[in-house]
């Protein structure tokens, strides 16, 4: 029996909280276009994330900071119309808030009266508190984004693990603690040792969402093109490749190229 829209329940910050509360770990996939945010809300995923990863693996881009805020909002419209019952997040893409506050609160206002989505993520900690708390003062939640942050790979130089060296490790409790303290509802964890992320995640008391941290965090997320195997070139140590797509849809696309040039396709039935 198919669920009615109007009796589907919408995952909230609130529920995302209480489900830390609780105990029940949060399920998170990121999402670009409808059809593929159709079918993760319908399985029923928690929250999907609008991620600057659609840099990546939509765009082909070596890292995620040539996407704009316009190509952010037009992915975030796709997933948003498709959304029934998950969470929807959008990151605010580089150049789109740091260092500027006001910047900060007209991206985030923008994304989320032309997308409709729920929430923003924004990546770092003390340095941004400003653009966090003149978004959230005009009622937008925000996610934080801590650990390996992907915008600063220039900075960083590589995509290694974070917060090894116990000063970063000690900023990064400390991001996470004025992070919280600022208003953000939940901590996205990435690439950081995994009994680092069990200290953060005890000395908060909003979820955080781990990404290559370990088992305890409070929900994982993982990139929906890696995990379903479409993406495969890239395969780090945290990721579990759930299928294989990229063999099946070689393997069907394959059988079509065949089917025409052999004639076999369309065959009487399929005509009209």
């Amino acid at each position: 029996m198919s669920v009615h829209k109007s009796n589907i329940k919408r995952v909230t910050t609130h529920q995302l909280q209480e489900m830390k509360n609780r105990g029940e770990k949060i399920s998170m996939l990121t999402a670009y276009d409808y059809s593929m945010a159709k079918i993760l809300d319908q399985a029923g995923v928690d929250v999907m994330l609008v991620g600057d990863s659609a840099s990546n693996v939509m765009a082909g881009h070596e890292t995620t900071l040539p996407i704009t805020l316009d190509q952010m909002i037009y992915h975030a419209s796709s997933v948003v119309r498709a959304a029934d019952r998950a969470f929807v997040v959008v990151d605010i893409p580089f150049g789109s808030y740091q260092g500027n506050s006001k910047l900060a609160l007209e991206s985030s206002i923008r994304v989320m009266k032309e997308s409709g989505a729920h929430s923003v993520k924004m990546e770092g900690g003390a340095e941004i508190k400003e653009s966090i708390e003149r978004v959230l003062s005009a009622g937008i939640p925000v996610m934080g984004h801590l650990g390996l942050t992907p915008q600063s790979i220039y900075k960083f130089g590589t995509y290694t693990v974070r917060a090894k060296e116990e000063a970063e490790a000690e900023k990064l409790i400390d991001d996470a603690k004025l992070l919280e303290e600022t208003g953000c509802y939940a901590i996205v964890l990435e690439k950081i040792p995994s009994s680092l992320a069990k200290i953060v995640s005890e000395s908060i008391t909003i979820p955080t969402i781990g990404i290559g941290a370990g088992q305890d965090t409070d929900g994982q997320v993982l990139v929906v093109h890696d995990m379903l195997g479409i993406t495969q070139e890239f395969k780090p140590r945290f990721l579990r490749q759930y299928a294989n797509l990229s063999e099946v849809m070689t393997g069907a696309v394959e059988n079509y190229i065949s089917d025409v040039k052999a004639r076999e396709f369309p065959s009487d039935k399929e005509s009209y």
